[in-house]
């Protein structure tokens, strides 16, 4: 057994041991084909008011510009997927964000995987990704066999479905490597057709600009009057077009207690949600990702639902 492919089945190995659904490895190389479908979804303003979309262009397309010396790209995906949800009359929250914050739990579980090559192989340089740096994710576990992209532009895969996270370790080892899998979307449009602020233009293409995700975190001024009632009730993020999606009827519930929700997330109703208090917004989000968008953007968020119900 060469040392590529030792190293490879050492590293697949502990991502089941952590936890991960799965892991796939591609070359650390030059994104050729999404080049020039990002450099359109930019000039389209299809980011909208998230500027930072637009730094570190080259990096976004190359791994080696990202982590000096890199030579493999180790994509994993942690699944979210709940075993309880909100009650169906109230103000939506996204599934991912039921629990702890995922950055912080993923990251910890990619540096344990470093170690573990570090201790076992020895000198080993790479940096985790969990969202939070100029990588193309789902780009990485499309190209590494983990899911095909779906038409609403999150990763699929046949057993599971798309409730989950990917994250990324890029590394200087070379290993071996997965290839692509078949897109299973064929002619289904159900995201497309489902999604309330039409926000998928094409089959593919999400302008990011008009999700419903996009603004009720991303953007900070007043939420514009042209969207009201078009949000669903959703007060953080939105599932729609994955809750539509036929494959996500394949999901299961994870087995990560850190993502486990608090229960008064579950069981408020639109008047607990209107009359949340500051103190107890921080008390039920403490170390949730919906204080991404604090407390006074979920008040504006509910405010902007329950006007829709006033009108």
């Amino acid at each position: 057994m060469s040392n590529a492919e030792k190293y490879t089945q050492l590293i697949k190995t502990e991502a089941k041991r952590l936890g991960f659904l799965s892991c796939g490895i591609s070359k650390a190389e030059f994104l050729e084909d999404e080049a020039p479908r990002l450099e359109k979804w930019l000039k389209e303003n299809r980011h909208g008011e998230m500027r930072y979309m637009e730094n570190h262009f080259d990096k976004r397309l190359d791994p080696t510009k990202l982590v000096e010396g890199s030579k493999s790209v180790v994509s994993l995906l942690y699944n979210y997927y709940p075993e309880k949800q909100q009650q169906s009359d109230t103000y939506k929250i996204s599934k991912y964000a039921y629990g702890q914050d995922y950055h912080f739990v993923i990251k910890r579980k990619l540096k344990s995987l470093l170690n573990t090559l570090q201790e076992e192989i020895g000198e080993v340089h790479g940096r985790a990704f969990v969202d939070s740096a100029p990588v193309l994710d789902k780009a990485w576990a499309v190209r590494s066999g983990l899911g095909w992209m779906g038409k609403h532009s999150n990763v699929l895969t046949k057993s599971l479905g798309s409730f989950y996270f990917i994250a990324e370790l890029i590394i200087d080892l070379e290993l071996e490597y997965d290839t692509p899998v078949t897109d299973h979307c064929g002619s289904c449009t159900a995201c497309i057709d489902a999604c309330p602020t039409e926000a998928i233009v094409d089959p593919y293409v999400v302008d990011g600009s008009k999700c419903i995700s996009y603004f009720t975190i991303e953007l900070k001024d007043d939420l514009p009057s042209s969207y009201k009632g078009q949000f669903d009730d959703w007060m953080f993020g939105c599932d729609v077009c994955q809750d539509v999606c036929p494959w996500n009827k394949f999901s299961k519930s994870h087995n990560e207690p850190l993502f486990n929700p608090d229960g008064r997330l579950l069981n408020y109703d639109k008047q607990d949600w209107e009359e949340i208090t500051e103190e107890v917004f921080q008390d039920i989000f403490r170390k949730s990702a919906v204080k991404r968008t604090k407390y006074t953007g979920l008040k504006r968020n509910i405010a902007f639902l329950k006007s829709k119900r006033e009108d």
